[in-house]
C-alpha cells in the first residue's frame, strides 16, 4: 500500500517539531477549524461544519489534556478558557450556531497571535 506523500511529510514535520511549535500548529489548525465550521454554518453546510467543528472539539481538548496545571501560574485560567471554548464549540455545533462559532475564532485568534510570539521568542533564545 503506497503512502501518501503529503501525509508522510505531516508525519515527519510533526514528529520533529519542538513542543513550542506543536502548540502553534495545533492553534493554526484550530482556528482554521472554526473559520471553516463557522463558514459552512452560514452556507447551510450542516455536514460539512460538523466536520470542522468537532476537529476543532479535539484539538481543544488535546491542548487542556496538555496543560501543565502545575508547571504554570496562568495555566489554571487557561484550562478554564479551553473548558469555556469546548463547551461554546460543542453548542455552536448542536444549534447550528454561526455566531457562536465566531465568537470561538475571537477567543482562539489573540491566543494564537501569542502562542505564534511566544514560540518566536524561545526560537530567538535558543539560536
Amino acid at each position: 500500500m503506497a503512502v501518501n506523500p503529503k501525509a508522510r511529510y505531516l508525519a515527519e514535520v510533526v514528529a520533529t517539531a519542538s513542543p513550542a511549535r506543536l502548540v502553534v500548529m495545533l492553534y493554526d489548525r484550530l482556528l482554521l477549524d472554526i473559520v471553516q465550521g463557522r463558514d459552512a454554518l452560514r452556507q447551510g453546510h450542516r455536514v460539512e461544519a460538523d466536520k470542522h467543528l468537532r476537529h476543532a472539539q479535539d484539538i481543544v481538548f488535546e491542548l487542556r489534556s496538555s496543560l501543565r496545571v502545575d508547571q504554570w501560574d496562568g495555566a489554571a485560567r487557561l484550562a478554564s478558557i479551553y473548558g469555556w471554548l469546548l463547551k461554546e464549540l460543542i453548542q455552536a455545533n448542536i444549534d447550528r450556531d454561526a455566531e457562536k462559532a465566531e465568537e470561538c475564532r475571537k477567543l482562539v485568534e489573540p491566543l494564537r497571535e501569542a502562542w505564534h510570539g511566544a514560540a518566536a521568542q524561545l526560537m530567538a533564545e535558543a539560536g
